[in-house]
């Protein structure tokens, strides 16, 4: 499997998206530790499901919008195992509201989580992973941040942010053979999408040339791609996988 031997962190680990990194990685052979916040229940299952598989899991609780605990959390990956291979930056929540009615709770809370989440954990694998001179990185991001939907002006930004952190980190980390790059999920069957997606209905499948909802499984592959050797020339690039929503109706 290509990712024999790899050591792998996924946050947002135990639901939606970053579930389905979780599993990918492992069926892949990588080595894995989850990050969860709140889902104590999912997690432990993810982790007993894959581990009677023959798979290498673990969780740890964590809310992403703590640095100091992201440093410690990388910091005993790298005791075990004396290296980081891959870094799978999932975690992320949604807070919809119009500009002239949202909070700065609403604003904050998802600016935190969704782009200062992802810059604690880039920031604590850096190190490592330049002395080991290899690692990929892969965020998680969104059509959102180009095509950004009303109520969801934090969501756009933190996912906008996301973006323009791969690409400087990118840039600065590509001397060191460290990969960082990006994807960028459309319209995907998960909780946190439930919600719009119940509001629109049967008109959020006019607008995806390919007429149906993506799976997470279908953004774990290219996560997965994006995460091993196969892409070892692939750096500082967003893949969307939308099903042609970005495209436009015509």
């Amino acid at each position: 499997m290509q990712l024999d031997g790899k050591i792998a962190l996924v946050t947002g680990g135990s639901r939606g998206i970053g579930r389905a990194c979780v599993v990918e990685l492992a069926k892949r052979g990588a080595a894995v530790t989850l990050v969860y916040r709140g889902n104590r229940e999912a997690a432990e299952s993810l982790v007993t499901e894959l581990t009677a598989g023959g798979h290498a899991v673990e969780a740890v609780q964590a809310d992403v919008r703590d640095g100091q605990l992201a440093q410690q959390i990388v910091d005993r990956i790298v005791e075990k195992h004396n290296r980081i291979d891959i870094l799978v930056n999932s975690a992320g929540i949604v807070s919809d509201g119009l500009l002239g009615a949202m909070t700065t709770e609403q604003w904050t809370s998802v600016i935190e989580t969704n782009l200062s989440g992802t810059y604690h954990y880039c920031r604590a694998v850096a190190q490592q992973m330049m002395y080991q001179r290899s690692g990929s990185i892969v965020n998680l991001s969104s059509t959102a941040a180009e095509y950004a939907s009303r109520g969801q002006v934090n969501y756009a930004a933190s996912k906008g942010g996301i973006n323009g952190l791969t690409r400087g980190m990118a840039k600065e980390f590509a001397p060191r053979k460290v990969r960082v790059n990006a994807v960028a999920p459309g319209m995907i069957e998960t909780d946190m999408s439930e919600a719009i997606r119940n509001l629109a209905g049967e008109q959020i499948l006019k607008a995806i040339p390919m007429k149906r909802i993506g799976k997470p499984e279908e953004v774990a592959a290219v996560v997965a791609f994006l995460a091993g050797d196969e892409a070892g020339y692939v750096t500082g690039q967003i893949l969307l996988v939308d099903g042609g929503l970005s495209l436009g109706v015509y």
